[in-house]
């Protein structure tokens, strides 16, 4: 019950002003002993995925915490898995606010942030000071390459994130789908995806080496994908030999906003508007992959329904942000038990 008071505070300021207030909230809660306040205990619901345990497998996805500010936290809140990021090499602006909006009238949310953040070694620094990680928890890193870095260059800005995140991220996300990065987007596309990849996968064999550990590869994708792209994608994973994919990304559609406040703005759109296309791109991965590498559903969950029906189409672990802007700590605990229920039959 508490939670929607919260909200009704925040979502009287300006989206992005709230974002900072609410994550310094949850740090406050967190080094004040008192966020059971907001969270609720989870049942411990193991699902092995990657090649790694996740205790339950509700994840907090990227975006939400850029610079790896509040770990800590975030995963007292119940979450089974933390991802943080996207990171680029160097620290960026991002594009000019305002730049996040909402449309509470469908749940949703328009970002057009640009890979804000303050460069690798400010989160590399974040990541050694929290507890979780040191604590065996899964924290996922999210990279993604400069604005200025040209489209051709763009496998030498992963490779440096890869490189310096190796040894601090329990996996690693590639992420290609971000619609608010110019020309991001044709990395997905069947010859750019297949060398980067590639490059990805031979950095990650060296670096497996080196620090004597094997850190997962997963690649996040957009839900605007024709079914041959869907294909494509899928062959290239299998082919690549990588350790997962998260399906997906925000959504350059309007469908079920049109002529509300906000809709036209320019950006990706996530929450409850996307979750049907998303999951679409879910069923359609995980036929084509069959059960070759896992899935990470993320995408419009919203209740623990949203969060069973994409195991059910396919994934093995979920993931949200714009629902936990609308519902709060309280979908974490929802959506595990949702699963929990179905896993068990």
């Amino acid at each position: 019950m508490l939670y929607p008071l919260i909200r009704k505070f925040f979502f009287a300021l300006d989206a992005e002003t709230a974002h900072g207030i609410g994550m310094s909230g949850v740090g406050f809660l967190n080094s004040a002993g008192i966020a059971c306040l907001v969270a609720k205990s989870i049942p411990a619901d193991p699902v092995e995925a990657m090649g790694l345990k996740f205790p339950n497998p509700v994840g907090l996805a990227a975006g939400l915490d850029k610079n790896g500010d509040h770990i800590d936290a975030l995963a007292s809140l119940g979450f089974g898995f933390i991802e943080i990021g996207t990171i680029t090499p160097r620290a960026q602006p991002g594009n000019p606010r305002p730049r996040l909006f909402r449309i509470p009238e469908k749940q949703a949310i328009i970002n057009r942030m640009g890979f804000n953040n303050d460069g690798v070694e400010k989160l590399l620094s974040n990541v050694a000071a929290a507890q979780f990680p040191k604590r065996g928890g899964i924290l996922g890193i999210n990279i993604g390459k400069n604005f200025d870095t040209p489209i051709e260059k763009a496998a030498d800005d992963y490779l440096i994130c890869l490189d310096r995140v190796y040894n601090a991220a329990s996996y690693v996300t590639v992420n290609i789908s971000s619609p608010n990065t110019k020309n991001l987007r044709e990395l997905q596309k069947d010859d750019a995806l297949d060398a980067l990849l590639g490059s990805l996968k031979a950095a990650q064999a060296k670096l497996a080496d080196k620090h004597g550990k094997y850190v997962p590869l997963a690649l996040k994708i957009a839900p605007d994908l024709e079914d041959a792209q869907i294909q494509a994608i899928a062959d290239l994973l299998r082919q690549h030999r990588m350790d997962g994919v998260i399906a997906t990304n925000t959504t350059l559609s309007r469908a079920g906003v049109e002529g509300l406040p906000n809709a036209d703005e320019t950006g990706g759109l996530s929450g409850a508007p996307v979750f049907d296309l998303s999951t679409a791109v879910l069923k359609k991965l995980a036929d084509a992959l069959a059960g070759e590498l896992p899935i990470i559903g993320v995408g419009g969950i919203m209740s623990g329904a949203d969060a069973a029906a994409k195991i059910k189409a396919g994934a093995k672990l979920v993931q949200f942000y714009s629902g936990f802007i609308y519902r709060g700590p309280d979908l974490v605990g929802e959506a595990a038990a949702a699963i929990a229920r179905l896993r068990a039959g």
